[in-house]
């Protein structure tokens, strides 16, 4: 019984693999194109890609171009390969900016771009590109009802860059007095970040940072500039409980704060 179900399968896979083929050799782009849609409704979306792909060019300019051009987009989304959805996303709401599916080909092809951004510790290009597409998508749909939506993934794209600058500020942190202060320039790193992103989740971890940087420093100073710097962690501390008075660094920021205290009274 097994050997007659599995000669059965292969006759079936074989007749949509020849099916298939003789569709990919045909030249009657009419034929090619019902085909391709039959395929991508059965989900079959590699083979409708494919032949989508190819249709392109023969339709361009004519009144089935931004269909066939939606489609293939459709079809690389459904695959989830989003480099090149993304890619022709962007070249049909670019092509056909007045059709009814343009909204959603912008909002695609940022979302193509949010789905591609990558771990923080690696290059953020494509993030910094999601939050441009997105931007652009809400300033040319304002009334949207994918504009909350547009807005939740800009916010978690800026805390995804937030966190890269929190990652080099915490390394110069790490180096320490390593060729230089770089204790200062990781104060300088988390207040830039601080700046660009006042709203950010990682506020604490870098207003903590500033504060602990800002500390080290002062202890490592020369005698003439102890005095100055620990006053510096002092505001720095009252700025950092004001913000955040139930902190989970609260018990090491007290600590500073009390040695910084001493210091300056000595």
């Amino acid at each position: 019984m097994r050997a007659i179900i599995s000669i059965l399968v292969f006759t079936v896979l074989m007749s949509g693999c020849s099916e298939y083929q003789k569709v990919l050799k045909s030249g009657d782009p009419e034929f090619k194109y019902v085909k391709a849609k039959q395929y991508f409704e059965r989900r079959e979306y590699n083979k409708a890609s494919t032949l989508f792909n190819e249709l392109v060019p023969v339709f361009k300019g004519t009144a089935k171009a931004d269909e066939v051009l939606y489609y293939l987009s459709e079809s690389y989304f459904l695959q989830r390969n989003y480099i090149m959805a993304g890619h022709y996303y962007q070249q049909y709401a670019k092509s056909f900016p007045n059709t009814q599916e343009a909204e959603q080909a912008y909002f695609n092809a940022a979302y193509c771009l949010y789905k591609s951004s990558p771990n923080s510790r690696l290059d953020q290009e494509n993030t910094r590109k999601g939050i441009d597409a997105f931007e652009l998508f809400v300033d040319l749909y304002p009334e949207s009802e994918k504009v909350t939506e547009a807005q939740e993934y800009i916010s978690e794209l800026e805390d995804k860059l937030v966190y890269k600058s929190y990652l080099n500020a915490k390394l110069y942190f790490d180096l320490g007095n390593y060729l230089g202060n770089n204790y200062q320039s990781a104060v300088i790193a988390a207040t830039n970040s601080l700046k660009d992103y006042p709203d950010t989740k990682y506020r604490e971890e870098l207003s903590f940072l500033i504060l602990k940087s800002k500390f080290i420093q002062a202890e490592n100073s020369v005698l003439e500039k102890k005095d100055e710097r620990f006053r510096e962690t002092i505001d720095e501390y009252y700025s950092f409980i004001n913000d955040f008075p139930e902190s989970k660094f609260l018990k090491e920021a007290n600590k500073m704060y009390t040695i910084s205290q001493e210091e300056v009274a000595n």
